[in-house]
């Protein structure tokens, strides 16, 4: 049977094309928050970061050259916890170990939203730090390497596969566009809902990817 594009992935609800399209959108409600809310700094685009990181430190703005650096810093460290995680736990358990990622994660994003924007270097990290952990536990989606919190590698991929398609007109090629692209689509749907949230909740709208993330634990 053939596998539309929110079926499970090989069994695996954590690679299913729902629970990709739940974290794509809470990925970029998170990053419209820090950069629009937050002082104009990528949640997940860490290359921006970086480039911020450097151009300030070029200039001699060492405080806002840290404003960039922690997020990054954050975002490692997100990834190395995720790990961590996943090595410490059994497999087989009833709770599955990225469900325990989801839940941390929701947890770390709802307090961001109590923090004030006097604070908005440690509340940047926080978001950060929760991008980190949802890049590492949910790598995969129906088998193919994904990423529900950027964009530049599922653009690559996806405009890879539409060129295999153009060539062999092979189906597989275009349900792959279709996967990447529809990724990419619900990250700058997340977008647009984060700029409405600010728009209603100011700094409490970090609180509807809590909503995304627990209606991802639960369809897990």
């Amino acid at each position: 049977m053939k596998k539309s594009f929110f079926s499970k992935g090989d069994g695996q609800m954590s690679e299913s094309g729902r629970l990709a399209v739940l974290l794509a959108v809470s990925g970029g409600l998170m990053d419209a928050y820090t950069y629009l809310y937050r002082g104009h700094v990528f949640a997940n685009a860490q290359t921006g970061n970086i480039l911020l990181f450097g151009v300030n430190l070029s200039e001699g703005s060492i405080q806002n050259a840290l404003h960039y650096f922690f997020p990054v810093l954050a975002f490692a460290l997100g990834i190395v916890l995720s790990e961590c995680v996943r090595h410490c736990c059994a497999e087989g358990a009833r709770i599955h170990w990225r469900q325990y990622m989801i839940l941390l994660e929701c947890l770390i994003l709802c307090s961001v939203g109590f923090v004030p924007v006097t604070y908005n270097m440690a509340a940047n990290a926080l978001v950060s730090f929760a991008c980190g952990i949802q890049v590492e536990s949910f790598r995969k989606v129906r088998g193919n390497a994904l990423s529900t919190t950027m964009c530049i590698g599922n653009l690559r991929s996806g405009t890879q596969a539409l060129c295999d398609f153009m060539f062999t007109k092979k189906k597989d090629c275009l349900n792959r566009v279709m996967l990447y692209y529809g990724i990419i689509l619900a990250f700058a749907a997340g977008a647009v809902l984060g700029n409405i949230m600010i728009s209603c909740w100011g700094q409490g709208a970090v609180w509807c990817s809590c909503f995304l993330l627990l209606t991802g634990f639960f369809l897990m």
